[in-house]
């Protein structure tokens, strides 16, 4: 069976597609919106002469927009990991980009392969959709992976400022300024709206709803309970902080013991989806002699559902809860 370039064609049109979309990204917001600088921000923002006020629009703009428009057809899948990944695109921004992408993909399947114009659309509206979700899934991803690891430190900092006697409306401005984004920029959002009149707890709670971590739950938690009955909050904290690196390492530990399983399950899932697609690239009339057979539908749906319990099943068995 003759190897068709038209594979290579469908990989680098969708490298493309990742290329396209995150090099848009940082040349309208520019590199410190990006996750591979450690700029902070806010920070880099108030530098440039924006007033308080505008800073702290801004950013919460560009943290709570996706969440607030969840009701837009196409954009509900992607909303969640949106707000997550704090994408500075809007909604409507991103929904013009599945499209643009979209569009860049059909002419180049146009210019690089001889399929028919339907299938040329359907894969070009996978890649520009698929495209877009998987680029802000691993934004998403990444972003909390980054807090999830900075947060201990930072709870360990406010430990020690409240012990030198800074109240915690100053810790909270002291970690803004010290750690690094993408928890310096939600720590310092915080610390103007505390500024600005809004309680701590309560903001705190926001933050951990938003972006949906168990652990700045804890802290919000803690934070609340010292507020209404008072204690000695340096020392909640500093315990906290304990509990959050023991569970942050066992995490760890259960997220390689599980790796293997979960790859297994994904690898099981995608192979036949990817043999088929080759197949039918590498020689469309392959299936033809028994396409008109009563049972190539039903079995074809079979096999999906097969596959789809397949993820869901391996998914639940490595859905360990730390």
């Amino acid at each position: 069976m003759p190897f068709s370039p038209e594979l290579i064609v469908y990989g680098l049109i969708f490298v493309g597609v990742f290329v396209l979309v995150e090099g848009v990204y940082l040349t309208v917001f520019g590199k410190s919106i990006s996750l591979n600088s450690r700029v902070n921000r806010r920070l880099e923002m108030l530098d440039k002469g924006a007033k308080r006020e505008e800073v702290l629009e801004q950013l919460r703009k560009e943290m709570k927009q996706h969440g607030e428009n969840r009701g837009i057809p196409l954009y509900s899948m992607l909303a969640e990991k949106a707000q997550k990944a704090a994408i500075a695109f809007t909604p409507q921004q991103l929904i013009m980009i599945m499209i643009a992408v979209s569009v860049f993909a059909f002419v180049g399947l146009t210019v690089g392969t001889q399929t028919g114009t339907i299938t040329r659309a359907a894969i070009a509206i996978m890649m520009g959709v698929g495209g877009v979700y998987t680029w802000v899934s691993m934004k998403a991803g990444k972003r909390i992976a980054m807090i999830e690891e900075q947060l201990p430190d930072a709870i360990e900092l406010m430990v020690r400022s409240l012990r030198v006697g800074h109240p915690f409306s100053s810790a909270i401005q002291i970690v803004s300024k010290e750690i690094d984004d993408p928890l310096a920029s939600e720590f310092g959002m915080i610390a103007d709206e505390a500024a600005y009149g809004r309680d701590l707890g309560e903001a705190l709670k926001d933050m951990a709803e938003r972006l949906d971590m168990q652990d700045l739950r804890f802290l919000s938690v803690a934070v609340t309970i010292q507020q209404q009955s008072g204690g000695n909050l340096a020392e909640i904290l500093a315990g906290l902080s304990k509990v959050i690196r023991a569970r942050f390492r066992l995490f760890r530990r259960v997220k390689a013991i599980t790796a293997e399983a979960k790859w297994s399950g994904k690898f099981l899932s995608a192979f036949p989806v990817l043999a088929l697609i080759v197949i039918n690239v590498m020689d469309p009339n392959y299936y033809d002699d028994v396409k008109d057979h009563w049972l190539y539908i039903p079995g074809c749906i079979a096999v999906g559902m097969f596959l789809g319990v397949n993820l869901i099943v391996m998914k639940i068995l490595t859905n360990i809860k730390v």
